[in-house]
């Protein structure tokens, strides 16, 4: 039940070829409890062989979206208005689901009750706007593993970059001895501890309250990038005892473009507005604006509905099934990182040693054959999505593969540039893990099976690549 507030809250005011998918939905199939049904589960896609169910092993680049974050979508816009604009029904209702969303999303991340939630677009949108809210002494710690969205936002002149820890132990070490050399320097001055919650690249997840003790300990806050644990684990502001935390729909099954800094507010009501213009302002007049504080003083013009209703309604979604969430994601990880340790010449990148708990990511190399040409051929040859590259943090990854045992894409210097990443999620099924594995296996000891060669923009498949053919435009 939506309850429609009496008065408005403020006063101001070159694509990849498409490919068809069968209409109907259904949840990721695997033994155990129900899991949330996802979109598009059904995808058909073209190889060489004809078609295939897609097996999507991409989740931690982007989520399919939730049937439930649709369902939501296609309610709200029989009604859909502008928020805090209007006294007529759809701009009320509207308006109500749209701070009923930010309070979802504020149980989501166990956010206390004097934080404050600030709907952005992405991860990357959410850091952006918490630099420039930082006070102005402010010096920023940040690992060299992070993602570069949490890695390079807080500039040059106030960043102190630490290098790759290769354990939880040298972690905490180097971030104290750090925070405590600042501290020598100068006492008086902010300190904030960036750090991720999972790895975009070997999935491993950090220690962040253990973290969050030591910044404590050196009178530091701490922020962090949930980006890749939203979607498989819970987030908790309080009970991890952090400042601030952001994550982004479309990893969290709710791709409809919004995403969410969540924290502290002093910061944020002190800043500078990020978003100026209507909505952000409390007063404005011949000689002088006066601007909102809470979420309205950084979510400047028409905000993002649609998006923050489909974000909450995903996570109230995966809070209902997290277990069977989770118990899904750890029953296929088992089998993916099983399976692809049978193989011979396959390495799987790992930060803090293969026993370090970890969501459902995996970056691996083979030996002898370059990453790129490895995720070409599953996707023409077996319909399998993965990546290769850098992902967004090539600080790690060049380290991780600087004394690797295999050969493969290589940097002026030597060593590999490039792993194959596979991330499962509620898209992924058992018989998608399978795929891969054994069509990893198959690459390797008998090779593609069709004929490749390198081209100016990549690998590419003899033939007409069947990935190429003409779908009508979905509008």
């Amino acid at each position: 039940m939506s309850v429609i507030p009496s008065t408005p809250t403020s006063t101001c005011s070159a694509p990849a070829p498409l490919l068809h998918s069968r209409p109907r939905v259904e949840s990721a199939r695997t033994e155990g409890p129900a899991l949330p049904a996802v979109v598009g589960a059904e995808l058909q896609v073209p190889t060489l062989s004809g078609g295939t169910t897609y097996a999507n092993l991409d989740h931690a680049a982007s989520t399919p979206a939730l049937v439930a974050a649709k369902e939501a979508v296609d309610r709200a816009l029989e009604t859909y208005a502008s928020v805090h604009r209007g006294a007529g029904h759809a701009s009320r209702l509207t308006s109500a689901w749209y701070e009923q969303a930010r309070a979802q999303v504020a149980e989501f991340v166990g956010a206390r009750a004097d934080d404050s939630v600030v709907f952005t677009r992405t991860t990357t949108d959410s850091w952006a706007l918490l630099s420039s809210a930082l006070p102005a002494a402010t010096t920023v710690f940040v690992f060299a593993s992070e993602h570069h969205s949490t890695l390079l936002p807080w500039g040059d002149d106030r960043t102190v970059r630490l290098p790759v820890p290769r354990s939880v132990e040298e972690a905490r070490s180097l971030l104290g001895a750090a925070l405590a050399r600042a501290r020598s320097v100068d006492r008086d001055g902010e300190r904030l501890v960036v750090v991720t919650a999972a790895s975009n690249v070997t999935g491993e997840v950090w220690p962040i309250e253990e973290l969050a003790r030591v910044a404590r300990v050196h009178g530091a806050r701490i922020a962090v990038d949930a980006a890749q644990l939203s979607g498989h684990r819970p987030i908790d502001l309080a009970g991890w005892d952090v400042d601030y935390v952001a994550f982004s729909g479309h990893k969290t099954y709710a791709p409809f473009g919004a995403g969410v800094l969540a924290g502290r507010s002093d910061w944020l009501d002190a800043g500078t507005p990020y978003l100026r213009g209507g909505g952000a302002t409390r007063t404005v007049g011949e000689h002088g604006t006066s601007w909102a504080t809470g979420p309205a003083r950084h979510e400047g013009g028409s905000p993002n509905v649609i998006g923050a209703i489909a974000l909450a309604a995903a996570c109230a979604t995966i809070a209902r099934h997290r277990e069977a969430i989770e118990a899904h994601e750890a029953r296929l990880l088992a089998r993916l990182r099983n399976g692809l340790r049978s193989i011979e010449g396959v390495e799987q990148l790992s930060a803090f040693g293969d026993g370090h708990d970890r969501v459902g990511v995996v970056a691996f190399t083979v030996r002898g054959l370059e990453p790129s040409l490895v995720s070409q051929v599953l996707s023409v040859e077996h319909g399998i999505g993965v990546r290769d590259g850098r992902f967004c943090a090539h600080l790690l990854v060049d380290d991780l593969l600087a004394d690797a045992r295999v050969t493969g894409d290589t940097l002026p210097g030597g060593g590999l540039a490039t792993a194959v990443r596979a991330s499962i999620g509620l898209g992924t099924t058992v018989e998608a893990v399978d795929r891969l594995i054994g069509a990893v296996r198959e690459l390797v000891e008998a090779g593609p099976a069709a004929t490749w060669s390198r081209g100016d923009t990549g690998w590419v498949v003899s033939g007409n690549d069947p990935r190429d053919r003409e779908v009508a435009r979905p509008w």
